[in-house]
């Protein structure tokens, strides 16, 4: 199963949050799951810690990439076909970054780890 994380399950998993459900833990750590981080995600996660929402032991751009590292995740660069398929996507969220994550995972053939039931609401795959 190819996986895309949302934001937050990505931070939660960094963390070894207790946020982060069984199931989604699970399904993170099976090898034969292919787990992505999207480019989106990493913007978020930037204006994130640039308004102060976020804090981080080290930059963004260190911490995304040595997380991504050690977790073995792959990233996700935001594409043409994914940006253009916004203009089909129901208008039922309006947080641009779930928009795109859900845009992404349209196109690409993902499932979403995430427990946003806002996600839930498109038309694509989520688990929790």
């Amino acid at each position: 199963m190819k996986l895309l994380l949302d934001t937050c399950s990505f931070l939660w998993i960094c963390a070894d949050a207790p946020e982060l459900s069984r199931r989604a833990r699970e399904l993170f750590v099976d090898p034969s799951n292919e787990v992505y981080l999207s480019a989106v995600s990493c913007w978020e996660i930037a204006l994130a810690h640039s308004l102060e929402r976020l804090r981080l032991a080290v930059a963004p751009w260190e911490f995304v990439k040595a997380e991504r590292e050690r977790h073995g995740i792959e990233p996700l660069a935001l594409d043409e076909d994914s940006a253009l398929q916004l203009t089909l996507l129901p208008k039922r969220h309006r947080d641009p970054f779930d928009r795109m994550l859900v845009c992404q995972a349209l196109v690409h053939g993902l499932v979403v780890l995430t427990p946003d039931r806002a996600i839930a609401q498109y038309p694509v795959r989520t688990l929790w």
